[in-house]
């Protein structure tokens, strides 16, 4: 039952916190701002930064308001099995990305984003396909940390959902603005170590005033028997398993991690995203834990929104000064991700759209390219925050652009390590897996008979590919396809006959496997294999600084200077990408 007497703060205590929160970290931004605006820097910080920011900026980005929200939703659900499909499996994933990871830093060091490889891979058909999935998941990924902003102050204040909406969006914007994703990573930083704290202290907190363990025993009532069964079918099959196709797509196909990857020095990798899968784990998994406890206890949260049961719950049992903690906690999850969203969006607006599309790389103005990053953080606070309106539901909108995107993961990968995938193989292979998606995501047709069947085929078909890719990141081709194989033979009769009735799990699973297989079929009998050394040549710097100008410039005036420079100019990214910025048909 709902306390009445939670605490709600009044109009100038949430003023005073925004200002302190956004006030803070726009002071932060000011410092690190830079009186001549550096394009690279403002979207990937040089290429250069240590283990503890990127580590932090990891998995603050990973750790989003929307996780917690969704991860609780998942425990109010699901039962206690859902904290854990949604944050055990999310982690794993963050885990799984670094073998690509450095797979693609080493082909691809001076890039920007996965788009601007793939036009340095394969031609503009296949980048602006992969720049605007991101910038569709981008405005989504906004858009909803906006509702969960907005939701908040309306819940812990007098103003409504609009203002607590706006509120955010100007507060992020604000900081974010003029230094890009510097601004981004550092703030990062400070703001996930808050939250880990919060979350140590708070989660607990919530725990015992609400009677735990006590609480567990009384309320066992409420639940269903899935939902008490720490093994539920139901659990994985709805939740668990969309959310592993899910999050293997985001790890692969989201520029806010790929922006990251390209950031990190390149030697930094691997401890970066394992202690980002081991903070992302512990976090989320806790948070949602109190959606659990909201089942146990009956909990109902206001007009049956699932978005309500933290701000709610932490209304009703935390005293006010923990109240406020937990406030910034959740402000300043999803101001991290949001700005994470505002530089990825910036990024790919630069670089992919102007840079290498509109201007040509040689010839791409940086002062140009930073005003329209800027313009466009503008453009996309103003569309996400006119969508946040809707009110959608957040889980329901993360496992949606998981599986969109799950259509893009094969031929990503594949284009990273098979020299004989082209672009063409690439292009219809995703037009053709959105082609299937849709009308299984949607129910569009009736999933029986033979239809229903074929679904079942392509999902078992779906399993054996997700299997076997992690399988390759880690252990290489020959485990990846006795996984591969394993993974179909044996979930095929499992599969087959009843898996096409989860239309989120059957419709990921799909995308995946009809990417691969037209990938795969179009690309087998190429003669030609691509030469990965083009892509370092055609992906580098927009914006030289004065320092490295300064440099050749001397070595120029140097006895025997012209034979070195040449040397130097040709082994260059910047340079050599001029010559190539275009892929030539042959290359393909």
């Amino acid at each position: 039952m709902n306390d009445s007497s939670a605490v709600q703060f009044g109009a100038v205590t949430i003023v005073l916190l925004l200002v302190v929160f956004y006030g803070g970290t726009y002071a932060i931004s000011r410092v690190i701002r830079k009186k001549k605006e550096n394009a690279d820097e403002y979207m990937t910080a040089g290429n250069k930064i240590g283990f503890g920011i990127s580590a932090a900026s990891m998995t603050a980005t990973w750790i989003w308001a929307s996780s917690m929200y969704a991860s609780a939703s998942s425990g109010y659900e699901y039962g206690v099995s859902g904290p854990i499909h949604y944050g055990l499996w999310g982690a794993l994933m963050i885990l799984f990305i670094y073998p690509f990871g450095k797979r693609i830093r080493s082909v691809a060091p001076k890039a920007h984003s996965i788009a601007e490889v793939m036009y340095a891979r394969h031609g503009r058909s296949s980048q602006l396909m992969l720049a605007g999935s991101n910038v569709v998941g981008s405005v989504i990924s906004l858009m909803s940390n906006f509702i969960a902003g907005g939701v908040l102050i309306s819940m812990l204040s007098p103003f409504n959902f609009i203002q607590g909406v706006l509120a955010v969006a100007a507060g992020v914007l604000l900081y974010t603005l003029w230094s890009g994703f510097r601004a981004s990573v550092l703030t990062d930083f400070i703001q996930v170590m808050a939250m880990l704290g919060a979350v140590a202290v708070i989660v607990p907190f919530i725990f015992f005033a609400a009677g735990f363990p006590a609480a567990f025993e009384t309320g066992a009532q409420n639940l269903t028997p899935a939902q008490g069964s720490f093994f539920s079918s139901e659990a994985f099959l709805g939740q668990g398993a969309p959310y592993i196709a899910a999050v293997l797509a985001y790890a692969i196909g989201n520029q806010t991690i790929a922006q990251r990857l390209f950031a990190v020095r390149e030697d930094l990798i691997k401890p970066t995203f394992l202690t980002a899968t081991i903070g992302y784990g512990a976090m989320v998994i806790g948070v949602g834990m109190i959606g659990v406890l909201a089942l146990y206890l009956g909990f109902e949260p206001s007009n049956g929104d699932v978005n309500n049961i933290i701000p709610e719950m932490a209304a009703s049992y935390l005293p006010g000064i923990l109240l406020a903690v937990f406030f910034v906690m959740i402000i300043g999850a999803l101001s991290s991700t949001a700005d994470s969203d505002l530089a990825a969006l910036s990024s790919i607006m630069m670089a992919d759209v102007y840079g290498q599309n509109v201007a040509g790389k040689e010839k791409a103005n940086p002062k140009t390219m930073l005003f329209i990053g800027r313009l466009t953080m503008i453009l996309a606070s103003a569309v996400a925050v006119a969508f946040a309106s809707l009110q959608l539901n957040i889980l329901d909108l993360l496992v949606f652009v998981g599986a969109l995107w799950g259509a893009l993961v094969f031929p990503v990968l594949a284009s990273f390590y098979w020299g004989k995938v082209t672009n063409k193989a690439f292009t219809t292979a995703v037009i053709a897996a959105l082609v299937i998606f849709i009308p299984v995501r949607f129910e569009l047709v009736p999933l029986v008979g033979p239809l229903g069947i074929l679904v079942d085929i392509l999902s078992a078909v779906g399993i054996a590919v997700i299997l076997g890719l992690m399988s390759f990141g880690f252990f290489g081709l020959r485990v990846a396809k006795i996984v591969a194989g394993a993974a179909l033979l044996l979930s095929a009769p499992f599969v087959i006959g009843f898996l096409h009735d989860y239309a989120t799990l059957s419709a990921s699973l799909v995308a995946y496997a009809v990417s691969t297989l037209v990938c795969y079929f179009m690309s087998f009998r190429q003669k030609d294999d691509f030469d990965f050394s083009l892509i370092r040549k055609r992906t580098g710097d927009f914006d030289e600084s004065e320092d490295e100008d300064t440099v050749v410039a001397e070595a120029a005036d140097a006895p025997g200077a012209a034979d070195r420079s040449a040397v130097a100019i040709d082994d260059s990214p910047r340079s050599s990408g001029g010559s190539a910025s275009v892929p030539k048909k042959e290359d393909n």
